[in-house]
């Protein structure tokens, strides 16, 4: 298991990188390093574990090969979970064993409980996983379930933007905004809309 190779995921603001271990028909292990660590941190004990197994090793946003996010987002830990979301995603995992070490292991925790129906064994290393007060539990993670699965979902209807008129532009937003009258909608529209060569 010493030979890798790398890979890169497309994410709207650029890539997730990720080095990979194995055959990739081998059991799925991702595995997610700490704070202001990187990929390489699973260098050495990737040749120690059980062949037979897939091991993909990502880069969290920022970090390593991966692009940082734009300029002025801060680094939220449910941001590091969308990135598990989109790298499973990508590798049409549907359930693997996760592996955390450290800040890793605190994600990793939270994807399972975000997502309990993808991982079938989690692995911490140096990390007390995700806690939460009990009380706090179910809307907590119906919310962010959904904030996760909203985004993703919005992210892959992404076509082309409609050229409309700029009548039919008001039409359109004077339908969806019934409060607004039309020369407040016109007004609004002038700084709103972007014309195209189509419209």
């Amino acid at each position: 298991l010493g030979m890798f190779s790398e890979l890169k995921f497309q994410v709207p603001w650029g890539h997730v990188a990720a080095k990979a271990w194995g055959h990739s028909e081998g059991y799925p292990v991702l595995c997610l390093h700490g704070w202001l660590d990187n990929a390489n941190t699973f260098d050495k004990l990737i040749p120690l574990l059980p062949r037979g197994c897939y091991y993909v090793a990502m880069d969290f946003s920022g970090h390593g090969l991966s692009s940082h996010r734009p300029a002025g987002c801060p680094y939220h830990f449910l941001d590091y979970v969308t990135d598990v979301r989109r790298v499973a995603a990508a590798l049409q995992w549907r359930r693997f064993t996760l592996m955390g070490h450290s800040m890793g292991g605190a994600v990793a925790g939270m994807f399972c409980f975000l997502y309990p129906e993808m991982v079938d064994k989690l692995i911490l290393l140096e990390s007390l996983g995700f806690l939460l007060a009990p009380e706090d539990t179910e809307a907590w993670l119906k919310s962010k379930r959904k904030v996760i699965d909203g985004l993703l979902s919005l992210e892959a209807k992404q076509q082309t933007p409609k050229a409309w008129s700029p009548k039919a532009a008001l039409q359109r937003l004077l339908e969806a905004n019934s409060h607004l009258t039309a020369e407040g909608g016109a007004i609004l529209l002038q700084r709103g809309a972007t014309e195209t060569p189509a419209g």
